[in-house]
């Protein structure tokens, strides 16, 4: 981690101060943390290229549009970087609706149903864990618009790489499915969904441990399969 006095200015608050602190102490948890990143990603990587060839051919025979899905996210330090993801929606899916999608969203396509159901759209982002900006298990990295409503302490979030899955996310698996039943996505998820996803977020980074990280992917194959 970065020294104090280092860190971008929105994260240098005294409410983020408790969660720098905590995580400093497991410095050695979080060195072995970006080992097994490195290793397990690129032993995936080489396991499932032929599922992820498969599934190439089957989005770009499904419809129209590019394989790969790639939009802008803020990572550790509020970094942007692009994230890698099977397409699930229509070309142009962004100008056509919200940043959220919801459940039964008439943007995605057939085959991308599938895809978001077993979460294998989110294979790709092996290559983000490889360079760096994102790990196995962290909070999952939002769209520049929903970081601008961080409050100070949300930001502690930033001192970790963006996540591929959390407890978080195996909480609100059905999060599509909430938010189609509001009338306005976008303002129910920063109002409501997001405040409420940042306190399992937060309440991770005080708790940090390898192993933790260990079974939370467990449970994520877990809740998949289920």
């Amino acid at each position: 981690m970065r020294k104090w006095e280092k860190l971008p200015n929105q994260l240098r608050t005294e409410a983020v101060r408790p969660y720098y602190e905590a995580l400093r102490r497991k410095r050695g948890s979080l060195f072995a943390k970006r080992c097994f990143d490195l290793v397990v990603a690129f032993i995936l990587v080489v396991l499932l290229s032929p599922v992820m060839l498969g599934l190439a051919i089957a989005i770009k025979t499904d419809s129209k549009g590019k394989v790969m899905f790639r939009q802008v996210r803020i990572t550790r330090y509020g970094k942007e970087f692009r994230i890698f993801k099977f397409r699930t929606m229509v070309s142009d899916a962004e100008r056509l609706g919200s940043q959220v999608t919801t459940n039964q969203d008439s943007r995605v396509t057939k085959v991308g149903r599938m895809l978001r159901k077993c979460r294998l759209d989110e294979l790709p982002q092996l290559l983000n864990i490889i360079a760096g900006d994102m790990t196995f298990v962290g909070t999952r990295p939002e769209v520049p618009r929903y970081v601008e409503h961080y409050t100070e302490a949300m930001q502690a979030t930033l001192l970790l790489p963006a996540g591929v899955t959390s407890e978080t996310s195996i909480l609100y698996k059905d999060e599509e499915r909430l938010l189609s039943e509001a009338q306005n996505a976008d303002e129910t998820y920063v109002n409501e969904v997001l405040p409420a996803k940042m306190q399992y977020n937060l309440a991770y980074l005080e708790n940090y441990s390898f192993w933790k990280d260990i079974r939370i992917m467990l449970h994520t194959v877990t809740a998949v399969l289920h």
